[in-house]
């Protein structure tokens, strides 16, 4: 599975840097995280529970920063099992662009790979559940980082998001 997008966020590329390599504030944002802890300079553990239609897992995993060029991009890299739910793999390259000194826009790259009963489900419901999941992180990052923020495509106030619509917003 393949996935691309970009969000905007409220703060400053340094600002977003260092929320992008703290752990805590990672651990807020990833949905269903148990726990998220730093165990060398550039790799974390974590505990996360997913649930992808009927199944419910939770997975432990490594997750690894590499190819760092701060403030402006790095990869990221991890691996986890759930058990008899499968495993998951993949990584991601994150580039942040300044868009003014107070807004960055952060671009994501995802390749992932999933096995066992978890990829028995369809790819059309591991897809929209990792949008689901990504669009969850991304909304929580932003949030903690520098407030709410919209994804870049409506940043310029062409079409409104879904959820201004949905709340009747202009």
């Amino acid at each position: 599975m393949q996935m691309n997008d970009s969000q905007r966020i409220p703060a400053s590329r340094e600002k977003v840097w260092a929320a992008l390599n703290d752990p805590e504030v990672l651990k807020q944002c990833i949905p269903g995280c148990q726990s998220l802890e730093a165990s060398g300079p550039n790799e974390m553990t974590a505990t996360v529970v997913f649930k992808v239609g009927p199944v419910k897992a939770t997975f432990g995993g490594k997750v690894t920063l590499s190819d760092l060029d701060p403030p402006n991009s790095y990869r990221i890299s991890g691996e986890g099992s759930g058990g008899v739910a499968g495993f998951a793999k993949g990584g991601a390259l994150v580039r942040l662009e300044s868009e003014s000194p107070d807004v960055t826009v952060l671009h994501y790259d995802v390749d992932a790979q999933i096995g066992g009963k978890l990829a028995q489900l369809g790819s059309r419901l591991i897809d929209s559940t990792a949008r689901k999941l990504a669009g969850e992180f991304f909304a929580s990052f932003a949030a903690v980082v520098g407030g709410p923020a919209e994804p870049a495509e409506h940043a310029s106030g062409g079409a409104k998001s879904w959820l201004k619509r949905l709340a009747g917003a202009t």
